[in-house]
């Protein structure tokens, strides 16, 4: 079956010369005493987007100079800033600026699955989102169920978490399955799902469902490793042991 995704477009602006000898002022020929001031402005911006002062933005730009820059070249500005922490004060404030941002991305990140949700369900409802072959039109569920069904949050490349999963596959459970580390990747899924021998039947019965994370993991604010074997009770979600 044709799988169907969001593709975001790429815009990309594409600026050219004047013709006829006319100079192009670019940052590389400016007048020196402007090119501080739009980087000054740059590093301000950035600064800001973390809730960092100038300050704080400079020193994350000379610990990516560093060692810790070698080591870990992606990281964040808070995170490198929380891990080279100079006081326990400081050590504080950057953990908690990194739970606001990550609780914010979080949400966005939440308020643009269910709209995309919406609109599968609007233009391709009769759909399933990921199946396994011969499962049949099985469809998977975008939020774990509320009548007693377990939702089991599992990541590839994790034993436990294939025993986990087969052994609720064998006491006969009926239960959701949300891959954290997906990618949004439909044949990631499928790929698991048929190396650890998840019952192609059990989808097509809906007993199992197969579904993307897409950052619930994350919102129900449990703690512990993966896997985890959740159930809803008085309304709030719980770990089951």
């Amino acid at each position: 079956m044709k799988q169907h995704h969001i593709i975001p477009a790429l815009f990309i602006l594409l600026t050219s010369s004047l013709a006829h000898g006319t100079e192009t002022l670019t940052a590389d020929n400016l007048p020196t005493r402007e090119r501080p001031m739009t980087s000054e402005r740059t590093d301000e911006q950035h600064a800001r987007g973390w809730g960092l002062s100038a300050e704080e933005w400079a020193r994350y730009r000379t610990l990516m100079r560093g060692p810790l820059g070698i080591y870990s070249p992606n990281l964040d500005p808070l995170t490198a800033l929380g891990i080279e922490a100079r006081s326990d004060q400081e050590r504080r404030r950057y953990a908690e600026l990194q739970v606001e941002a990550e609780a914010h991305r979080v949400e966005k990140l939440l308020a643009y699955q269910r709209a995309y949700d919406h609109a599968w369900q609007q233009l391709h409802g009769d759909m399933p989102r990921v199946i396994l072959p011969d499962a049949g039109p099985a469809f998977s569920p975008v939020t774990p169920a509320a009548n007693g069904r377990v939702a089991v949050f599992v990541k590839d490349a994790c034993v436990a978490c294939d025993q986990t999963t087969l052994w609720l596959q064998a006491a006969g459970m009926e239960f959701d399955i949300y891959v954290v580390d997906s990618r949004a990747d439909d044949a990631h899924i499928r790929a698991w799902a048929q190396r650890i021998g998840i019952d192609p039947a059990n989808v097509r019965s809906g007993q199992i469902t197969l579904n993307h994370d897409s950052g619930r993991w994350l919102s129900l604010g449990l703690q512990g490793d993966l896997p985890a074997v959740v159930r809803q009770v008085g309304g709030q979600w719980q770990r089951q042991p």
